[in-house]
């Protein structure tokens, strides 16, 4: 059995467009490593399955009762909503590149329909509960514990202070943090640069750790990793979620959530604090605006207050 993801049981012309596909997908349209993984493995498995199952010996056998049918088989076959749906996906984007190529003459990709979704959103804090959060263990000292402690209170208040991705937040370099202006360069989705703002306990914590914790920890390994593991090198989004975790835990009675938790935290605060839709989007990175209206809400209480302000006849 080959890898998945892999070309290797693909008749010679499906192998190729694969590895254009994924030339295509890292270097034009710049998508994570991890993201090229999920759609080539997604898409390997189409056309694996339309070479043995449908006898598609190129690209231009492959219609949409080919595709409706890989993905009636994944249905049948008790696959989840959210699975089907994102395999639908990869479909569709390796269609129309196809199409866009002229491999294809027509692109089926477009009459794909695939299940909707319900989208969940995560558990959000208030106010009070990510002060509680905040106001853990302050250490001090210089031995290891102590100074994964700073790097872990930097990490919470710069997760809160700028709603950045766990995967942003571990790819930040020293020197990434403009301590005078309090701004923070961040390497974004489809590696797009954008700088956001940062509250003054944030960069004190990241100052903190900086200057007292990271010089503890650093090794050969750490390059210019702002944030590092417990061994030197970069800091891991699984790590950052275990210490996002623990640290709520140790606050008590608040909730659990996760980092994508804090930074819809921090979106909904900045909301109910007052900040502009077109200005939360910017902060958070969105390609599209209508993607920050699905991810935040605004209290009930902002919107009848928001509604008696501006109504005339409120």
């Amino acid at each position: 059995m080959t890898e998945r993801g892999s070309s290797g049981t693909l008749p010679e012309s499906l192998a190729a467009a694969l590895v254009a596909f994924r030339r295509h997908l890292a270097a034009e349209r710049g998508l994570s490593p991890h993201t090229v993984r999920a759609y080539l493995g997604d898409v390997s498995a189409l056309l694996e399955y339309a070479a043995a199952q449908e006898r598609c010996g190129s690209l231009a056998d492959i219609d949409i009762a080919v595709l409706r049918s890989w993905l009636g088989r994944q249905h049948r076959a008790g696959q989840a909503r959210t699975s089907l749906a994102r395999r639908a996906a990869a479909a569709r984007a390796f269609t129309a590149f196809a199409h866009g190529r002229g491999w294809l003459a027509v692109d089926p990709g477009a009459q794909l329909a695939a299940p909707k979704v319900a989208r969940h959103l995560p558990q959000v804090l208030g106010q009070h509960e990510v002060l509680a959060v905040l106001d853990g263990p302050h250490p001090s000292g210089d031995d290891i514990a102590t100074a994964l402690a700073l790097r872990d209170t930097a990490i919470m208040e710069l997760l809160y202070a700028t709603a950045i991705r766990v995967s942003e937040l571990c790819g930040l370099d020293d020197g990434d943090l403009d301590t005078v202006r309090r701004t923070v360069r961040v390497l974004g989705k489809r590696s797009k640069e954008r700088v956001v703002p940062v509250g003054i306990p944030a960069v004190r914590a990241v100052q903190n750790w900086a200057g007292h914790g990271r010089p503890v920890v650093a090794a050969a390994r750490s390059g210019q990793a702002l944030f590092l593991g417990a061994r030197g090198g970069r800091i891991d989004p699984r790590t950052v979620r275990r210490v996002v975790h623990a640290r709520i835990a140790a606050a008590g009675s608040v909730p659990d959530t996760g980092p994508h938790g804090l930074r819809h935290t921090a979106a909904t605060h900045l909301l109910e604090g007052g900040a502009d839709l077109r200005s939360v989007q910017e902060i958070l990175g969105h390609a599209s605006l209508a993607t920050t209206q699905l991810y935040t809400h605004v209290s009930i209480d902002r919107l009848i207050s928001a509604y008696r302000q501006a109504h005339p006849r409120a």
